[in-house]
């Protein structure tokens, strides 16, 4: 079978190279376009770009390797391809996605945690806290609930977030406890 003069095996050929280069563009500049605002679950150009790719892989395997038709080849790559897309979609990315959701943290969670100052809080001012997570490390702004100065170093207590800056006090066993250093 041929498609504007050029054999579908050729057709298929050039549809995997296109999909394999789109799909490395996607792997280096895929934030931004996830940075637009994903459109739909089934819009996702992951989803897309694997189902042409194995789309485009099986039609070239069959036409190379049986007699059959091409509109049959066409027909058993494309539920092929549908069964894999979907196996990629249920087994990998969205598993991944909803990982990658929990090793996340919402400001309110921070409420109650204790951290360090690793910026004194000038009276009326702001400093720098780190708190340890599972994840890693946070840190962010802090405010002094109470408006006093409190000095770096020292551990305090997170009562309220307020749009992205923390308001802490200082935690209560470290009040009269002397600097240690660690």
């Amino acid at each position: 079978m041929t498609v504007f003069d050029y054999p579908i095996a050729d057709i298929y050929v050039w549809l995997l190279i296109i999909a394999g280069v789109f799909t490395i563009l996607y792997l280096l500049f895929g934030d931004v376009l996830e940075a637009v605002g994903e459109v739909s679950v089934f819009l996702n150009p992951v989803i897309i770009l694997a189902f042409i790719i194995f789309f485009s892989a099986t039609g070239y395997i069959l036409e190379w390797a049986t007699g059959l038709s091409s509109w049959i080849i066409m027909a058993v790559s494309a539920v092929i391809s549908l069964a894999l897309t979907t196996v990629l979609h249920v087994f990998v990315l969205v598993p991944l996605a909803s990982a990658e959701e929990s090793l996340g943290y919402t400001e309110e969670s921070l409420v109650g945690r204790v951290g360090k100052l690793i910026i004194s809080i000038p009276e009326n001012g702001f400093g720098e806290i780190f708190i340890q997570s599972k994840s890693g490390i946070i840190s962010k702004p802090a405010a002094s609930y109470e408006q006093r100065a409190i000095q770096e170093g020292r551990r305090v207590l997170v009562l309220e977030t307020r749009q992205g800056v923390l308001y802490v006090v200082p935690y209560e066993d470290d009040l009269d406890a002397p600097e240690s250093g660690t």
